[in-house]
C-alpha cells in the first residue's frame, strides 16, 4: 500500500543528489581511457560532481569552475573547413565552394569565400580541405540509450553531435552530460533523462536511495508524481515513460496497455510543473491516443498511431520520433518473434510517418540506438526519406526539427554565427542520396575534430 505522494520520504536531495551524480561519473569516468580523454580532462570532469558549485549543476548541465580549482573548460582553437557544399537545412540554401570558420566552440563565420574572407584572415588554426564533399551542421538523436563514455562516443563518431537520452540505467546519462563541455571530442551534447518511469523498476531501483519507497510498483498517481519528482530532483532535462512493453522483448507483448490516461496524466502534470517535457515509449493505437491526449511531448516508436490522434498531434505540437532504425533491426533478428514483428512493424510505421508528415506532425529522428550497437543517425534519416519525407525534411528531422524539440534551436542544427561548432563532411549530397549521411567523411564537435 503506497503511502501519498507527499509522505513519501527520500533521503535529503542533497546527500542523495550527491551520491547518485557522483556515481554516475564514477560509471562514467570508467571508460574514459578507451576513448583516450586526458588525464587532465578526467580529473577536472569529476571534480565536485554533485556540488552546487561543483564542475556541473545536475539541474542545468552547464559546467563551471571545480571548487579546488582543478583547472577551466578546455578553449578549442580555430578551425577553418573550405571548398565544400554546404547546406543549411533551415533555408534550405546550398552554397558551392563555402567555408565554415569555428572558433572557441562557435561558428565564427559560414558562407561563400567573400562573406567569410575577414573571419579566415584573422583564423590562426587548422585548415581542412573539403573539396568534393558536403558540409552539414552535426546531426542530433533524440532517442539513444548511453551508459558510458564508450556508448557516447560511438553515436559521436558517426556524426551525432548531440543526443536526447531515452533513459540510463544509472543515471549515467547526466554524468555524460556534465562531461561533455570537459572532454571536446569525446562524448556528444547530452539532454538527460535520467531513469525510466515504468510499472516495475527491476535493479535500477538501486540507481538512487530515494526510489527504495517504489520497490513495489510505480502505478498509482501517487507513485507516478513522486518518481517523476525523483527524476526532476536529479536534475532531468527530459522524463521519460511508456504505454506499453518493449517490441524487442520477445516474451513481451509490445501491444499490452500498462499504463492509461489517468496514469500518464499523473506524469505529464508534474513534469509540467517545473517545465519539463515527457516522452512516451508506445505502440498500440488507443494507448497512443490516451498518452497524446494526456499531454506528452514526445510520442517515441508510435507504430500503431491512428488518424485522429495525429490529427490530434499536428493541433498539440506533440512531436514523433519512430525509431525507424530500431524497428527495422527487427527483421533481422534470429529470433522469429522478433522477426515476424519487424516484418509486421515496419511497413505500417513507414505509413504512419507518412502520414503523419502530411498532416503537419512534427518528425523527429532517433535510432533507439543500445550501449555500443550503435545505428548511425544519417541511417533515421535515410530511412524517413524512403518512407515519404523529402530529403530536406528528413535531414531537417535530424539537425533544426531535432534542435527546435531540445530548445536548441538557436544552438545546434545550422551552421551559422554563434551557433556550436558541430560539423560534419560526407562524401555526395544528401539531397540526392541521404545514405551519405551514414558514414560521415569527419566529424567536428563543439570545434574539435572527432577521433575514431
Amino acid at each position: 500500500m503506497c503511502r501519498d505522494h507527499d509522505e513519501l520520504d527520500p533521503l535529503p536531495t542533497s546527500l542523495s543528489r550527491r551520491g547518485v551524480i557522483g556515481g554516475a561519473m564514477a560509471v562514467i569516468g570508467a571508460g574514459l581511457a578507451a576513448v583516450g580523454l586526458p588525464a587532465e580532462a578526467s580529473a577536472a570532469g569529476g571534480a565536485d560532481a554533485g556540488g552546487s558549485s561543483g564542475v556541473g549543476s545536475p539541474a542545468t548541465g552547464r559546467a563551471g569552475l571545480g571548487r579546488a580549482g582543478l583547472g577551466r573548460l578546455p578553449v578549442p582553437g580555430a578551425v577553418v573547413v573550405e571548398g565544400g557544399t554546404l547546406l543549411d537545412p533551415l533555408t534550405g540554401q546550398v552554397v558551392e565552394d563555402a567555408v565554415v570558420v569555428l572558433d572557441r566552440g562557435k561558428v565564427v563565420a559560414a558562407g561563400n569565400r567573400s562573406q567569410t574572407r575577414a573571419a579566415v584572415a584573422v583564423a590562426n588554426g587548422q585548415v581542412i580541405d573539403a573539396g568534393g564533399r558536403w558540409i552539414l551542421p552535426g546531426l542530433v538523436d533524440v532517442h539513444v540509450h548511453e551508459n558510458a563514455v564508450a556508448d557516447a562516443h560511438a553515436a559521436l563518431v558517426l556524426g551525432a553531435t548531440t543526443v536526447r537520452s531515452g533513459t540510463s540505467d544509472f543515471y549515467q546519462d547526466i554524468g555524460l552530460r556534465a562531461l561533455g563541455p570537459w572532454a571536446p571530442g569525446v562524448v556528444p551534447r547530452m539532454r538527460a533523462t535520467g531513469t525510466f518511469i515504468t510499472p516495475d523498476l527491476g535493479t535500477t531501483i538501486i540507481g538512487d536511495p530515494a526510489l527504495a519507497p517504489l520497490a513495489g510498483g510505480v502505478r498509482t498517481p501517487q507513485e507516478l508524481r513522486y518518481m517523476t519528482s525523483v527524476n526532476l530532483d536529479r536534475g532531468v532535462d527530459w522524463v521519460k515513460t511508456r504505454v506499453n512493453p518493449r517490441a524487442g522483448i520477445p516474451d513481451q507483448d509490445p501491444l499490452v496497455q500498462v499504463y492509461d490516461y489517468e496514469q500518464i496524466r499523473a506524469i505529464v502534470t508534474e513534469a509540467g510543473r517545473r517545465g519539463v517535457g515527457v516522452m512516451c515509449h508506445s505502440y498500440s493505437e488507443k494507448a497512443i491516443d490516451d498518452a497524446v491526449r494526456a499531454g506528452i511531448r514526445t510520442l517515441e516508436h508510435g507504430v500503431f498511431v491512428g488518424e485522429r490522434t495525429l490529427v490530434r498531434m499536428a493541433r498539440q505540437n506533440t512531436y514523433f520520433t519512430p525509431t525507424m532504425s530500431a524497428i527495422n533491426g527487427l527483421k533481422d533478428s534470429p529470433n522469429p518473434i522478433l522477426k515476424q514483428r519487424g516484418e509486421q512493424f515496419f511497413p505500417v510505421l513507414q505509413s504512419a510517418v507518412r502520414r503523419a508528415a502530411e498532416l503537419g506532425v512534427n518528425v523527429v529522428a532517433g535510432t533507439d540506438s543500445f550501449g555500443l550497437a550503435v545505428d548511425p543517425i544519417g541511417g533515421e534519416v535515410r530511412l524517413l526519406h524512403e518512407a515519404g519525407m523529402s530529403a530536406l525534411d528528413a535531414i531537417r528531422a535530424a539537425t533544426t526539427g531535432a534542435a527546435r524539440l531540445l530548445g536548441l534551436q538557436n544552438t545546434v542544427g545550422r551552421l551559422a554565427r554563434g551557433y556550436a561548432a558541430d560539423l560534419i563532411l560526407v562524401d555526395g549530397s544528401p539531397l540526392d542520396t541521404p545514405a551519405v549521411l551514414e558514414k560521415p567523411h569527419l566529424v567536428i564537435a563543439n570545434g574539435t575534430v572527432v577521433g575514431g
